[in-house]
């Protein structure tokens, strides 16, 4: 599982950077992922709702382009059409998309493929799915995404973290006051949206939250 490109990075990392032009204060998506690869993000996933199919390839175009060049693990959120097109580490997709094991036929094997999950069933289907990683969440109530379902607090965390052998990322309302309780309970991949795209510096918000995680700054 290690050998497959971009999953080294994924392991490695401490928060996972999600674009969301939307709540970024007036800076597009290329901009806010130079100022995340430059503060040390080592996974970034595009996930863009509003822009044209055409708008968005041209923009995973240049993101996969700076992902390449920094060593940054790449993945694009729901469309597999697009993570192939550009050549991205991974494809993240949601319950309601295609099943997992199709996926994989159309990616092929090297292709990381992230699956969001929302309880211990969905988590134990995941294992024999032949996903990558899952996402865990949402910890807390979120707004960035229009169909989100209820928060499943800690109660569905602490499950995986003692049952499930998958990577997993946190998600879901997570912030700086917050993300200690989260990291402390053993989520050592922590995903946020609105609390860094939107965060007027967002060098010195990443700092922030890994001085709030107990991490120490990534220095590569």
């Amino acid at each position: 599982m290690t050998c497959k490109p971009g999953l080294a990075g994924l392991l490695q990392a401490d928060i996972y950077g999600i674009t969301a032009e939307e709540y970024s204060r007036g800076r597009n998506n290329i901009e806010v992922v130079r100022q995340m690869i430059a503060a040390g993000i080592k996974v970034i996933q595009y996930r863009e709702k509003e822009k044209t199919l055409r708008e968005k390839y041209r923009e995973c175009l240049q993101i996969r382009e700076m992902t390449r060049e920094a060593g940054v693990t790449f993945i694009v959120n729901d469309h597999v059409d697009l993570a192939v097109l550009v050549g991205a580490d991974g494809v993240h997709i949601g319950q309601d998309d295609l099943p997992p094991e199709q996926i994989r036929r159309l990616v092929g094997d090297e292709m990381i493929i992230g699956l969001s999950t929302h309880s211990p069933a969905q988590a134990r289907a995941a294992e024999k799915s032949g996903v990558d990683y899952i996402g865990v969440g949402p910890v807390f109530a979120t707004k960035t995404k229009k169909d989100v379902c209820a928060p499943v607090g800690f109660e569905y965390l602490d499950f995986v973290v003692n049952n499930i052998q998958l990577p997993f990322v946190a998600i879901g309302g997570i912030k700086e006051h917050n993300i200690n309780e989260v990291a402390r309970r053993g989520a050592r991949c922590i995903a946020l949206v609105t609390e860094i795209v939107g965060a007027a510096d967002i060098a010195a918000k990443i700092h922030a939250l890994r001085t709030a995680m107990g991490r120490k700054e990534d220095k590569n």
